[in-house]
């Protein structure tokens, strides 16, 4: 197998060839992202049957992580803005936030709920709002999208109980609770980075939230729109179980290890809590439109058909690239330069773009960066802290075609996808560096 530069090289014309193919020649993703696959699997001179099954392994894989919660989020949406409770939520915000601040709105929701769910899960089931909340108040979709998936972000790679920075903490033997107080520090200006960043970039690209009903033909309709919290009650409701299946799982076991934690770890399932979500929608429809549920539902399922195919195909480029000894060129590299908290950053920034998952790059940058921490001088507890957050700031660098969370959040948005690299590629750009700026800031200080 091909190793060093010439690896690097490789993966580098296939991420190049993606964007030229899907945004130059608007060949579908689902069809370019395979043949990058391909590409890279017989140029680095894998066996031929290896590319094929890890294609279909890796697509697989990713379709049994999210496939569901994507299903289920789309048919949850389909309900909520058939019966008019994505409104009655819009409505809820605005009034308490004001149609002006209706992108930090989001910003702030996605930070918030990304701590315990994934930024790909967190975006599927806020998107209903995030809509609704973009045409309320006649702002363009890709400010709403971009807010909140910038949002989501932050969180997702710097604040346990994220799986990611829970499991760098373990391999790094750094104190958990230093962790998740360094890490929200870093993580909100990071998140209003993003913010900034979307109402500055999205106005660009107008996109219409498209909503199939509007307001008067509801009201026409149903005579009256949905309550507050039977509308919000499908999407807190999942986000809650979640939450608590993540506190069950931290590892002081504050609800043990016995029969508690394994009630919320299977309610608290993205699967299992979205599933649940899906039942609470369905009390939505009104007597005179149930039955209609069985059309309403299935238009979910068609509605979320494009995205897993996308998306799926997103993670066959992924485990393709994953399989390579990426890790071990790196080592011949960079990893004999000191350059402190820039080299697990820079590390974790290159392994995050050659492969798209960030929780793989943030694994992997660990375990290569933990028998170095000595040689590295970073034997202090807040070193190993910020040697944590370094990782996690690389491997927000950068979301683009082999990062499922990238096709979730361009689908879900409308999004072209020339459009979802200048708005969701360039955000995440914006927000590495910041948090690696804010890391150094904060290493000069103490360590």
């Amino acid at each position: 197998m091909t190793s060093g530069i010439g690896l690097f090289i490789i993966v580098l014309i296939a991420i190049v060839g993606t964007i030229i193919l899907i945004s130059r020649f608007k060949m579908h993703p689902f069809i370019v992202l395979l043949l990058a696959a391909y590409f890279i699997g017989i140029c680095t001179k894998m066996p031929a049957d290896s590319i094929i099954s890890t294609i279909k392994k890796g697509f697989g894989n990713i379709l049994g992580n999210i496939g569901i919660v994507i299903i289920a989020g789309t048919i949850i949406g389909t309900i909520l803005e058939k019966t008019g409770a994505a409104l009655t939520m819009a409505n809820s915000i605005l009034r308490l936030v004001g149609k002006k601040r209706a992108p930090l709105t989001m910003s702030l929701t996605g930070y918030v709920a990304s701590i315990p769910v994934f930024c790909d899960s967190g975006f599927v089931i806020l998107s209903p709002i995030n809509r609704a909340l973009a045409e309320k108040s006649k702002v363009s979709l890709a400010v709403m999208a971009t807010a909140l998936s910038s949002g989501l972000y932050a969180t997702h790679c710097l604040v346990p109980p994220t799986p990611g920075p829970i499991a760098m903490a373990g391999t790094l033997s750094a104190n958990l609770g230093l962790v998740i107080l360094m890490g929200l520090v870093v993580s909100i200006p990071v998140m209003l980075a993003g913010y900034i960043y979307a109402i500055k970039v999205g106005p660009k690209f107008p996109i219409d939230p498209n909503p199939e009903t509007t307001v008067e033909e509801l009201l026409e309709k149903y005579g009256k729109l949905p309550s507050a919290f039977k509308s919000f009650a499908p999407i807190i409701l999942p986000i809650i179980l979640i939450a608590f299946k993540s506190i069950a799982d931290f590892p002081s076991a504050p609800f043990g290890e016995g029969i508690i934690k394994s009630f919320f770890d299977f309610i608290g399932n993205p699967v299992t809590a979205l599933i649940l979500g899906i039942f609470l929608a369905m009390t939505l429809i009104p007597k005179s439109e149930k039955q209609n549920s069985f059309k309403w539902i299935g238009k979910g399922i068609y509605n979320s058909a494009s995205i897993l195919a996308i998306t799926g195909a997103g993670g066959a480029l992924g485990a393709i690239l994953q399989s390579l000894p990426l890790a071990d060129a790196l080592s011949d590299s960079l990893l004999k330069y000191n350059i402190g908290l820039l080299l697990p950053f820079i590390i974790a920034m290159l392994l995050k773009t050659a492969m798209g998952a960030s929780t793989v790059a943030m694994i992997i940058t660990s375990a290569m960066v933990a028998p170095l921490m000595a040689n590295m001088g970073m034997t202090s507890e807040m070193a190993k802290v910020l040697v944590v957050l370094a990782i996690g700031a690389g491997s927000m660098t950068v979301s683009h075609a082999n990062d499922s969370y990238f096709w979730v959040v361009s689908q879900f948005s409308d999004m072209d996808t020339s459009t979802a690299y200048k708005c969701q590629t360039g955000v995440t750009l914006v927000q590495g560096i910041v948090a690696i700026v804010m890391i150094m800031i904060l290493g000069v200080i103490f360590i």
